[in-house]
């Protein structure tokens, strides 16, 4: 590009910015004046919603105020928990005999009485158990009439003291065999007066069985290897384990009582009164077990329920309260208004308690007796969104 060419270039820039700014200045000294304080963002109005900011209301007389007072109250705490059978009810059911299950009467879930026949089981173990008792009555039967032989001796002179003793001593202790053997046959669950391998296994309590591990055609094994047939469980008298937060366990103590509120039954409440506190905490869950016990009329509870349980100190203590309607719940947060003075409301966030059956609302934190607030918090609510 040559020196003339450039130049050119250059003026007419020149004179193009030069227009432009003749331009501006000239659309500015028509328009009307800007002032620099209705474009400074700290002179902006801002208007406080729902922030516990300044309320003015024109007519403060026609909400009414209520007083927070103090009220003897009883220490509530709300924990879930789930049923489980009185484990001092409950009952394994075993076999002392080894053998196969040829016959089996019961299912799980089935209620069963004390002395009801649960399983048959055809047992080698009772048939060696026979064959022992009744080698046993030939030996004391051999043992006897030897004794009757040596008195009859010792009487005639022909044998000594010594012998005699030896053949009472032989007779005593078959007579305990005899005894043993048949202690054993009555032990496994067979008769004395009905000699067979086939054993009969019966119910030791009266109950639910709440546990089957054993089924047609099993084989029976001895104790140390084999586990319990069945567990029979009387849900007269339940227990309820609760998880409590650690940060909760100085609420509840032994001999407090709880409303057991059950899912399946949501109309009924039963009394528990608890029993018992783990000394052990789940490292998981932070969480200890707490035992209730309760009765179970017609055993409508069943293992494995989810209840809701409300635990209930047996001390009280003064807590600050106010008339329920007072508390407006919003975003999941507790609120109540109070006067300023004049036509002046503030929006307080509390802590509330449980509702009373009273119509009051026990306050745990945001609020001291004495205090002032509107009594009906959601017509006050109201009138401010409609304004």
């Amino acid at each position: 590009m040559n020196k003339s060419l450039f130049c050119n270039y250059r003026f007419v820039a020149f004179l193009l910015t030069t227009y432009l700014a003749s331009l501006f200045s000239a659309g500015c000294g028509r328009g009307q004046k800007v002032e620099a304080r209705t474009t400074d963002p700290s002179q902006a109005k801002v208007e406080e919603v729902n922030s516990g900011g300044l309320i003015e209301i024109e007519h403060p007389e026609d909400f009414a105020l209520a007083e927070v007072q103090q009220r003897p109250a009883v220490e509530e705490l709300k924990v879930n928990g789930v049923v489980t059978p009185d484990v001092n009810r409950t009952v394994p059911v075993m076999s002392l005999a080894s053998g196969r299950v040829v016959d089996i009467r019961v299912r799980l879930g089935d209620d069963v009485t004390k002395g009801q026949v649960l399983l048959l089981i055809n047992s080698p173990d009772v048939a060696m158990a026979f064959s022992d008792y009744q080698k046993a009555q030939a030996d004391e039967v051999l043992a006897r009439r030897e004794l009757e032989r040596s008195q009859l001796l010792f009487g005639k002179g022909a044998i000594a003291q010594r012998d005699l003793e030896i053949a009472q001593d032989a007779e005593q202790k078959s007579k305990v065999d005899v005894q043993t053997a048949g202690d054993r046959i009555r032990i496994m669950g067979a008769e004395l007066s009905h000699p067979s391998t086939i054993i009969e296994v019966r119910a030791p309590i009266s109950g639910t069985i709440v546990e089957q591990n054993v089924t047609g055609g099993t084989g029976v094994r001895s104790l140390d290897s084999s586990p319990n047939l069945f567990t029979i469980a009387d849900l007269s008298h339940v227990w309820v384990l609760c998880d409590v937060y650690e940060n909760n366990l100085s609420q509840v103590h032994p001999g407090d009582f709880a409303d057991v509120l059950l899912n399946a039954y949501p109309d009924r409440v039963f009394k528990g009164r608890v029993g018992n506190i783990s000394r052990v905490l789940d490292a998981a869950t932070r969480t200890a077990k707490v035992r209730l016990e309760l009765n179970n009329p017609g055993r409508i509870m069943r293992a494995g329920m989810f209840v809701t349980a409300t635990f209930r100190s047996q001390s009280t203590q003064l807590r600050p309260v106010l008339p329920a309607t007072a508390v407006l719940r919003l975003h999941d947060k507790d609120w109540v208004f109070i006067p300023e003075g004049g036509k002046g409301f503030r929006q307080l966030e509390i802590q509330a308690g449980p509702a009373r059956k009273d119509g009051l609302q026990e306050i745990l934190g945001g609020l001291a007796p004495g205090d002032k607030i509107v009594a009906n918090a959601l017509q006050f609510s109201n009138t401010v969104e409609n304004r």
